[in-house]
């Protein structure tokens, strides 16, 4: 029997979004039906709307969620009714060259539901990085379930399946920053605080963030930056050395994704340093460096995908440590808000006014 729920649908390039009837089948083999409890408003559901991922309208947006499986296919063996899930768009396939090599992290493979959403008239749906969890309900391959501690209320739990573990990620797992090391995050939205945050839950002795915004930068400082730099009004790689006894951090994060950002990060870092990129650039930006210098520095300089995470090892830990009151989730969430206030928490996002607004079903 298939579930008839409302859920946010963009139907075209750059128009505003729509609540719709959305069609859910009951789940195939290997997929799951998860009653979504809460969905963070992610600037990547934005770039869908905008046309900036690809044109495979209409889309049906929202994929960083937390719920209940309600109904799982043949075959799930991995969670079952019942259970408070995290939903993830790394769903490791476990056959394919990076996970035979034990790196299942960056497996290459991840898949999704094989059937479609539909909207009433049979119009197919694609859901936003295969999850689609701006709807009551929603349907997905099991392996995009991470169960995870029911004590943790979903408006905060589900901010992992995407922003929150993405920059967490960057710093602990594409970063490896340790205790002691220095870091400097460009950029200090959802991403950029939570790789600070990543940073202090690592260790971290120097940790400074770098904004044109000042309410940002007073954010950065509450998720655990140590020092700050308004780099509209300084230049940062000089004001980064200054705090670094003048050479450079450890490791230095791009949560922007634009050329001038990385190029600052590039020459922010200590020699033998690390630069990470995990801002996501639009596909026509280009950088140019010195090949000289990309060799004289050493180091290395990465791309973090997903924060490098794995979902079955990660989520689990960081909900962990949230209930512990190590790592404060709760300060990511600016604001809950309902299923037809997402085109407003949109225009929220884009003036930096919240990190996160929250749909909370």
């Amino acid at each position: 029997m298939a579930y008839e729920v409302q859920g946010v649908v963009a139907r075209s390039k750059g128009a505003p979004v729509t609540i719709e009837t959305i069609v859910v089948p009951d789940p195939g083999p290997g997929e799951a039906v998860v009653d979504v409890q809460a969905c963070g408003v992610c600037h990547t559901d934005l770039h869908y709307r905008e046309g900036g991922i690809n044109d495979d309208f209409p889309f049906l947006l929202g994929h960083e969620a937390a719920g209940v499986v309600s109904a799982v296919g043949e075959g799930v063996r991995n969670v079952a009714v019942g259970d408070y899930v995290i939903l993830n768009w790394r769903a490791v396939c476990g056959q394919c060259r990076a996970c035979l090599r034990g790196d299942l992290q960056y497996c290459f493979n991840t898949h999704n539901a094989a059937q479609k959403m539909t909207l009433l008239d049979g119009t197919e749906l694609s859901p936003a990085l295969g999850i689609g969890a701006f709807a009551e309900k929603t349907l997905v391959h099991s392996g995009q379930c991470t169960k995870v501690d029911p004590a943790a209320p979903p408006a905060a739990a589900g901010l992992l399946g995407c922003g929150v573990m993405a920059g967490v990620g960057a710093a602990i797992n594409t970063g490896g920053v340790g205790r002691g090391d220095s870091v400097a995050v460009f950029g200090c939205g959802g991403v950029g605080d939570a790789a600070i945050a990543g940073a202090r839950l690592a260790g971290a002795a120097t940790i400074i963030a770098v904004d044109i915004d000042d309410r940002k930068l007073q954010w950065a400082t509450g998720m655990g930056a140590t020092h700050t730099v308004n780099s509209k009004e300084t230049d940062p790689v000089e004001a980064i050395k200054a705090l670094t006894g003048g050479f450079g951090v450890n490791v230095a994060i791009d949560a922007v994704g634009h050329p001038a950002v990385f190029e600052q990060a590039f020459y922010a870092r200590d020699l033998a340093g690390t630069v990470v990129l995990v801002g996501v650039p639009n596909p026509t930006m280009q950088i140019t460096l010195p090949l000289i210098e990309v060799f004289g520095r050493g180091g290395a300089i990465k791309s973090s995908w997903y924060g490098d995470c794995l979902p079955s090892r990660d989520f689990p830990m960081l909900i962990d440590l949230y209930l512990q009151g190590r790592f404060d989730l709760d300060a990511f969430v600016s604001e809950t808000i309902g299923l037809g206030d997402v085109e407003g928490a949109f225009d929220k996002m884009h003036k930096g006014e919240v990190l996160r607004s929250v749909v909370v079903l």
